[in-house]
């Protein structure tokens, strides 16, 4: 991952020393997007010389600068609350999703070959700590023929306010009525059970050294660390695993049933579709519907105009799931409204 990140690091500041050129657009936010926002500016900035510098500083980060006018624009794998976005010094808020991505539930049992499957209800009781072993009943009902090992389960979650947190909390908060009722749904809850890490690479970091752990990581960086996932039982009760295929057919089917008047404030969470994967989510880019800077206003809305439209061969190379074209044009023409 650290080198999934640095190359598009690296693309950012080529583009940004490239005749030491000032910096026209300032967004900060989620850690999930940073790669693609990152190959975006940098392409970008190559075709028309506007350079957009963005900082990954979690979805929480995004929205606070957002909220106090210190970027341009914030991002965020969360949409932002009725009340968050009332406590907003620049007034109107829009949501603008820009790709989707699929969360992995990843584990470390190396006598286990083969993927294992969960349900919703399943990985709701582990995280909130009332199946304990591998080898438990529940488990293995859903896994016949497979020798689980009587090994304690470790899990563990994102200490730090996460993106990732709020998609993987939704998800049980949908799929668990008792996880609605108590930790809830948010970028940062009270974990019943487990142990926090810092960032996607803490959780990975404590996955792959701990046997018997489980944890969510972003989809990318469960394939570049060889990390083994779950496959989890879907709405059409299907045990499905985790790829772009499967997080684009969660939205395609809400994204058909989107009014035009769509703030875009959407979960696609267990949503229906033989092969949709049911931790899937968009992440939003947030900005003002009315902006200060007028001649800011148009570069932003350009840049994210010409990466929706331009932009979807650089997502799936940074395994990220693109917009139906549906939703797609209802997106860019939400953008017109930005004055």
């Amino acid at each position: 991952m650290k080198r999934f990140i640095l190359a598009a690091a690296a693309l950012v500041m080529a583009g940004a020393t490239a005749g030491a050129q000032a910096v026209d657009l300032t967004g900060a936010g989620s850690s999930f997007a940073y790669p693609i926002y990152s190959k975006w500016a940098a392409e970008y900035a190559a075709k028309t010389g506007v350079h957009i510098n963005y900082q990954s500083i979690g979805s929480g980060g995004g929205i606070r600068q957002l909220s106090e006018m210190t970027v341009d624009f914030g991002a965020t794998d969360g949409p932002m609350t009725d009340e968050q976005m009332s406590k907003a010094k620049g007034g109107a808020i829009l949501h603008i999703p820009t790709v989707i991505g699929a969360v992995a539930i990843s584990y470390n049992l190396p006598s286990v070959t083969q993927p294992l499957k969960l349900d919703g209800p399943t990985l709701a009781a582990i995280y909130l700590g009332k199946i304990t072993k591998w080898n438990d009943s529940r488990i293995r009902a859903l896994n016949p023929g497979v020798a689980l090992p009587d090994k304690d389960i470790v899990v563990v979650h994102r200490s730090d306010g996460s993106g990732t947190t709020f998609i993987v909390t939704d998800y049980l908060s949908v799929v668990s009525p008792e996880w609605a009722k108590g930790p809830g749904k948010g970028t940062d809850v009270q974990w019943p059970t487990g142990i926090g890490a810092k960032g996607t690479e803490g959780v990975a970091g404590q996955i792959r050294q701990i046997e018997g752990a489980v944890g969510y990581v972003e989809l990318a960086y469960a394939l570049q660390n060889k990390l083994a996932y779950a496959l989890l039982k879907n709405a059409a009760g299907k045990f499905v695993p985790p790829t772009l295929e499967g997080a684009s057919e969660a939205a395609a089917g809400t994204a058909a049933k989107l009014p035009a008047s769509s703030d875009f404030r959407i979960s696609i969470v267990n949503a229906p579709g033989a092969g949709s994967y049911p931790i899937s989510s968009f992440t939003w880019i947030v900005l003002y519907k009315n902006q200060a800077d007028a001649a800011k206003g148009k570069k932003l809305v350009d840049f994210i105009r010409w990466a929706l439209e331009n932009g979807d061969a650089a997502a799936t190379s940074l395994q990220y799931a693109t917009m139906p074209k549906s939703m797609k044009a209802k997106v860019l023409a939400r953008l017109k409204e930005v004055k």
